[in-house]
């Protein structure tokens, strides 16, 4: 791990931990692998697919790929669904659960509710909630054709 330069010493003076955000280096030209319950085989070179990451803020909190992996582990889940826009996070915490010599979960990466467009339907993106499109009179199945993500 280190601060805000990779080939830098943190100094003594004025920075302090607080100060900087902390990073994961990954092992560069290491070829990570997984098997996702719905995608199958998964594969990344780290430091080609994905570099260095942030696992401790500034603001002295823990990132997300940090806390999701403490979190998971805590509470000892053996499967984990997320949608397939956060796969590549999972080569950064299987990096993290190594380190930490923690037994990762399986993962399985959904398909994305979107429009029309292929957008991801979001609040933050000012979308419908299904709720809200379900109440206006579709039925399940004109959902999921109209707005299933087809990876």
């Amino acid at each position: 791990m280190y601060g805000n330069c990779a080939g830098c010493q943190l100094s003594t003076g004025a920075e302090t931990p607080y100060e900087t955000h902390w990073r994961f280096r990954v092992p560069d030209g290491e070829r990570i692998e997984f098997v996702d319950e719905r995608i199958g085989r998964q594969s990344a070179v780290a430091g080609c697919d994905f570099g260095d990451f942030i696992v401790w803020r500034r603001d002295d909190v823990p990132a997300y790929q940090l806390a999701v992996v403490v979190d998971d582990a805590a509470m000892r889940i053996s499967e984990v669904v997320r949608g397939e826009d956060l796969l590549v996070s999972t080569f950064r915490q299987l990096l993290l659960y190594r380190a930490l010599d923690l037994v990762p979960p399986r993962f399985f990466h959904t398909s994305l509710v979107v429009d029309e467009s292929g957008k991801r339907l979001a609040k933050r993106h000012g979308s419908l909630s299904l709720r809200a499109l379900k109440e206006s009179g579709l039925a399940p199945e004109e959902l999921r054709a109209r707005y299933m993500s087809k990876s």
